[in-house]
């Protein structure tokens, strides 16, 4: 089977140097082994997404020179797929209607290295004359394991970890664990590089895929940039957008926190060169076996 990799962020303002690096480790392992790599924008949050940001993230992306294989995919033109997989599941009684807020699973849930454990409350049935707020999948005793190809050995227990867990929001969204793993078995995803913040929702998204039928692709956390204050960067910790103006210089920056150092005599060469470079170079088994690397 021929590789596929994917790089999919939300649009939730500009492009910053931690998306970046995912970004470019992405794109390397899809490129040094002569894959396609394509481009997923996850706008299914509308509360936290910014005006234009999805068209400023692409323009960023072809800046600094990538080159996605097909069609952009916008999850929010995927609606009608997921309430189509949503009534699927319901029919074959994996998931359920749920009342809880946040406040009854805080007050009744039992906290876990993975955090609060939903309690299964509503697992038997509602009253009728309660609305429902979400639906939930049903997850069974079983512990998903699996082999990360950058943080090594990695396992969860659903049930004593987790607990039954969202697939459609109190919003009438559908959740981000759902839609994932639908739209990388639609586009025969192989393999997903991505940050390790989404380490923890790997066995949640390899049990959706079982449950679905569907193949799971191989997987490689590398570490998230963090502030000194062990906050991941991102909009709402402050991290600055990428200044395209010195592309060549960020793209070096970025592959030095990927531990791929550039050469010296091609520190000032242009964006090209660089990729010429980090394709014939890379090496995904040299990207340090840490979860957080602090900017």
């Amino acid at each position: 089977m021929s590789y596929i990799g994917r790089f999919a962020p939300s649009p939730t303002g500009p492009l910053h140097s931690g998306s970046l690096i995912a970004a470019v480790a992405s794109y390397l392992q899809a490129k040094s082994l002569q894959g396609k790599w394509l481009l997923r924008i996850e706008d299914l949050d509308p509360p936290r997404e910014l005006k234009g940001a999805a068209d400023d993230i692409i323009r960023t992306l072809d800046h600094f020179g990538f080159e996605w294989d097909d069609q952009i995919c916008y999850q929010s033109k995927r609606r009608e797929r997921y309430e189509a997989i949503l009534e699927q599941l319901q029919q074959q009684d994996h998931s359920y209607p749920c009342i809880c807020s946040r406040t009854d699973i805080q007050a009744a849930g039992s906290m876990t290295a993975f955090g609060i454990r939903y309690p299964g409350t509503c697992r038997q049935g509602i009253p009728r004359t309660k609305t429902p707020h979400s639906i939930r999948i049903r997850v069974t005793d079983k512990t998903i394991s699996f082999a990360d190809k950058i943080q090594g050995q990695y396992q969860q227990n659903l049930e004593h970890d987790v607990g039954d867990f969202i697939i459609k929001r109190a919003d009438g969204q559908t959740a981000y664990q759902l839609a994932v793993v639908i739209d990388d078995a639609a586009q025969g995803i192989t393999e997903i590089v991505r940050g390790s913040d989404l380490l923890d929702s790997t066995p949640r998204q390899i049990y959706l895929q079982q449950l679905l039928g569907y193949p799971t692709p191989d997987y490689a956390h590398i570490p998230v940039i963090v502030n000194r204050h062990g906050e991941k960067l991102s909009k709402q910790t402050g991290a600055s957008a990428i200044d395209t103006e010195s592309a060549g210089a960020t793209l070096v920056h970025a592959l030095c926190y990927l531990n791929h150092q550039v050469p010296q005599s091609l520190q000032l060469a242009p964006v090209s060169e660089i990729w010429q470079w980090a394709i014939e170079h890379w090496q995904l088994q040299q990207v340090a076996q840490r979860r957080v690397i602090e900017a």
